[in-house]
């Protein structure tokens, strides 16, 4: 199943893809709904991020093929990090260039969503509480993060948590393909077969630490080829049995 969110009108409301249609939910997917009789079709409304988490829990350098990369030794836990709601971006949005930075950077990740409230989880139970996975794109101000000598102000700019287009059920988490393509071109391709901490690990670590809500997510971590983005370029995060989340780099 894949669950998308959606303005209609001034209403946002829930669906789920069949086909080239979205039918419509009703009630909440984070609590008691039904499959509603309404049908619409994907061009006459505006998909947004498919859900508003209230934090974004992000885990830094969680593939082997990027730890290489980087030259790093492999982290013994997760290392974590914070982006605040603010960030969020819908499919299609525009991600803003900070007119302080000069190195804004792509980071294609598969998001964790979570399905119900999660506090101290155990690795083994970890599943019962995801709804499902999303793309996600770990925008980073890579000068300021440096510079900084920590993550919060250079991976939290608004704009800088785009999410979508939706929310699939259905996928092992262990074996999804992701890739980036900037300007249609491959920049990064692996497997989250490569990951260090695996799903139920990162659901469990988080939890020890902090309440995690319906509608939170947790960024698994980028694979391998990082880079820069400029004023102008599009760049999409495409995984494997979930879909493909597009947006343009502007001037902020």
């Amino acid at each position: 199943m894949k669950f998308v969110r959606f303005q209609q009108g001034a209403a946002t409301r829930y669906g789920v893809l069949e086909g080239e249609n979205i039918r419509i939910v009703e009630g909440d997917i984070f609590g008691q709904w039904a499959m509603g009789n309404q049908v619409v079709k994907p061009e006459s409304v505006k998909l947004l991020a498919p859900c508003a988490p209230s934090k974004a829990v992000c885990i830094g350098l969680n593939y082997h093929g990027h730890a290489k990369e980087m030259k790093s030794e492999l982290p013994k836990q997760p290392l974590m990090f914070l982006k605040p709601s603010s960030a969020l971006t819908h499919p299609g949005g525009e991600v803003e260039y900070p007119a302080i930075s000069q190195n804004l950077h792509f980071e294609a990740e598969l998001a964790i969503v979570i399905g119900k409230e999660a506090r101290k989880v155990p690795a083994a139970a970890a599943r019962d509480y995801i709804l499902g996975y999303t793309c996600a794109n770990d925008v980073t101000a890579r000068d300021i993060q440096k510079g900084d000598g920590q993550w919060t102000r250079g991976k939290s700019f608004d704009t800088f948590l785009p999410l979508g287009p939706c929310i699939a059920t259905d996928v092992d988490p262990a074996d999804i393909d992701i890739k980036l393509f900037l300007n249609g071109e491959v920049k990064q391709a692996s497997n989250t077969g490569d990951l260090i901490f695996k799903v139920e690990e990162l659901v469990a670590f988080a939890s020890q630490v902090m309440t995690l809500y319906p509608g939170d997510v947790i960024l698994t971590g980028t694979p391998a080829g990082v880079g820069p983005m400029q004023v102008g370029d599009t760049v999409a995060v495409e995984l494997s049995g979930i879909g493909r989340l597009e947006n343009t780099i502007v001037k902020g």
